[in-house]
């Protein structure tokens, strides 16, 4: 492997970027899964009863600031997995003030349309701060939160928030929403691993015509990172396809 190879498959992410200054900024939204999930919540909009633009847009903004920026805020200050040099205090801050604004959207949205979205709104902060700083011994941190509130939580808040009540329909695509989530975060748990804790890797692969394949961090990761790019993909086109269904 030559040195380039060594250096992209040894990033924290394959989407981090060089450490410093605004490289750091864009890196710790993890664009790639913050795209993802948001498609949840245009998927939550789009099989609503009636489609309703103000509140995609404000749940879009909402989930933003709590998903995209706060829990990865905190994510980041628990640990540093992506190995940013974004100050303590700057990540504290922003974890605080991005989560402060997503439960404001929330709030003033319920208090337009029903009170009853109160109970997603303290759902969605809590969990955000319990999962990414693994409180109360980690007791909401792994798979099955990971599905619910990455998952089921943003489409079904949404499609709440829009019909006022939750359906078949939405239950139903919140568990596609799940069960997806559990996917991308199985293949990514391995992923993570060989990037972030694996120090060297060595050995072969013997295959039954004799042959012999050398074990690397490809050989470990790479189809796995390579399922995550296609889902991302596939989901996010999904979301774009309802979204036109319903505004045209």
């Amino acid at each position: 492997m030559g040195h380039a190879d060594v250096s992209e498959t040894t990033r924290p992410a394959y989407y981090a970027l060089t450490p410093g200054g605004w490289r750091d900024d864009v890196t710790l939204l993890h664009p790639p899964y913050t795209l993802w999930h948001l498609s949840y919540v245009v998927i939550g909009a789009a099989i609503a009863p009636h489609f309703r633009a103000g509140i995609l847009v404000a749940a879009l903004i909402a989930f933003f600031l709590g998903m995209g920026i706060g829990a990865h805020a905190l994510d980041e200050l628990h640990g540093r997995p992506l190995q940013t040099r974004i100050g303590t205090r700057t990540l504290a801050a922003l974890a605080a003030v991005s989560l402060a604004a997503a439960a404001g959207i929330g709030i003033g949205t319920a208090i337009r349309t029903s009170l009853w979205l109160l109970a997603f709104v303290a759902a969605g902060t809590f969990i955000a701060v319990a999962y990414n700083l693994e409180l109360l011994d980690g007791r909401f941190h792994g798979d099955p939160w990971f599905a619910l509130a990455w998952g089921a939580f943003p489409l079904l808040a949404t499609y709440f928030a829009a019909a006022g009540v939750l359906r078949v329909e939405a239950v139903l695509a919140a568990a596609f929403a799940a069960l997806l989530s559990h996917a991308q975060r199985l293949l990514s748990t391995s992923v993570r691993t060989v990037r972030r804790r694996v120090r060297a890797v060595s050995g072969r692969i013997e295959l039954s015509d004799g042959t012999a394949l050398p074990v690397t961090r490809e050989t470990l990761s790479g189809d796995a990172e390579r399922a995550l790019r296609v889902l991302n993909a596939s989901v996010v086109l999904l979301a774009a396809t309802l979204l036109v269904i319903r505004v045209t």
